[in-house]
Parts: C-alpha cells; sequence; structure tokens
C-alpha cells in the first residue's frame, strides 16, 4: 500500500508540475515540487516520530538522527 501511495505523489508532483512548468515556467514549477514533496515528507516524519513514542521509544532531536543515524 505505500507503494502505491508513494507511487501517486510522484505522479501527481510530475503531472502538476509539467502543467505548472509549461504555464508558469521552471521556476515555479520546481517552487510547488519542493513544497509538496516537503509537506509530504514532514507528515511522514511526524507519524513515524508518533509510531517511536507510542511503542514506548526515546524520540530523538535532528541533530541525534544526523549524527547517529544514517537515512
Amino acid at each position: 500500500m505505500k507503494g502505491v501511495k508513494n507511487r501517486m505523489v510522484v505522479f501527481l508532483a510530475v503531472t502538476v508540475g509539467g502543467a505548472i512548468g509549461i504555464i508558469k515556467g521552471e521556476e515555479a514549477k520546481q517552487k510547488w515540487v519542493f513544497r509538496l514533496r516537503s509537506k509530504y515528507e514532514n507528515r511522514r516524519l511526524m507519524a513515524e516520530r508518533k509510531s517511536i513514542a507510542r511503542k514506548g521509544g526515546v524520540l530523538l532531536d535532528d541533530i541525534e538522527l544526523a549524527s547517529f543515524h544514517n537515512n
């Protein structure tokens, strides 16, 4: 299910981004795709943190994640 959802997000970004690129230009397309990806990544990160907290795990901040984990 996650694979299908990821493919749909990528398809949406490419399709709508292409239309925006044709109408408003390449820079507007890049900004729109960046906003969409950032929003999606933030939601995924928050869901992971909630899942870890529910399981009784220790939440790490961004510096600790960057220092000790390869993502």
